[in-house]
């Protein structure tokens, strides 16, 4: 496997991924979506790191999956293939992940922007499935996370045209969080997850976790996970902490216990 098609680098609490495959416009190869994963992996046990960045470059955030993959592919090596297995891998991370996206953001490259928690585009920045071109449709979750995102409409456009939508068409839709230019994305992106990874750890895992849950739950049942999850942060320490450090007024000092 090669090494480098994530590069990697840790500043204040927070981890960036950078994908490295430029010569393909950083198409997500299995092999270089299970490297991704494994830092994924790794950062969620490492006390040392409160939330995740992955950007690409200045045209291409991930311009889909690999084709030369996908052209060998045959329907027995579709059914065995350890892609949804390692898709599976990187929604059970519980630290924040935020993607910071200039340029392209295709297919796959579009599937990992919607399994992100925040998003931050560049006034370059694209989304699309295209797939339906190829024959075929979005694999790695494109056609349920859109239309949790976006609604039926927006989805079924996408989808069945397989054109992009621009930045401010995103923004509108709700598929991303705001828009800069495109040079201040990756900072801007590592600011707010400076500032996620101030607060204290227990309470962040909990809170994307009832956030995440909520699309697939009834509110009655959303209600109830959340009470659960809210009265297990009621004895631990972070919480004593918050709750002191306010009334002494000075900032917190989280351990994560």
């Amino acid at each position: 496997m090669q090494t480098d098609w994530i590069l990697a680098q840790t500043a204040n609490r927070v981890l960036t991924l950078t994908l490295n495959r430029p010569e393909v416009r950083n198409a997500l190869n299995t092999d270089c979506l299970e490297q991704l994963v494994k830092y994924l992996e790794q950062a969620d046990i490492n006390p040392d790191i409160g939330a995740v960045v992955i950007t690409g470059n200045t045209r291409f955030f991930a311009a889909g999956a690999d084709l030369k993959e996908l052209q060998q592919q045959t329907v027995a090596t579709a059914i065995t293939d350890r892609r949804p297995q390692v898709w599976r891998r990187f929604s059970q991370v519980t630290k924040p992940i935020i993607s910071a996206v200039n340029g392209y953001a295709l297919g796959a490259g579009f599937e990992l922007v919607l399994a992100s928690d925040i998003v931050i585009a560049g006034e370059s920045a694209r989304f699309g499935l295209p797939e339906i071109t190829l024959g075929l449709i979005p694999g790695a979750g494109g056609t349920q996370r859109l239309v949790r995102s976006v609604g039926k409409s927006l989805a079924m456009q996408m989808v069945l045209t397989g054109e992009a939508i621009n930045a401010p068409r995103a923004l509108q839709a709700g598929l991303i969080n705001q828009i800069c230019v495109d040079k201040l994305v990756v900072e801007y992106a590592q600011k707010i997850a400076n500032r996620i990874s101030a607060h204290a750890p227990l309470a962040i895992k909990a809170a994307k976790a009832a956030i995440n849950a909520a699309q697939e739950m009834s509110l009655s049942d959303g209600l109830q996970l959340e009470r659960q999850y809210f009265v297990s942060l009621a004895g631990t320490d972070d919480r004593r902490e918050g709750i002191n450090a306010f009334f002494e007024k000075r900032p917190p000092k989280f351990t994560g216990q």
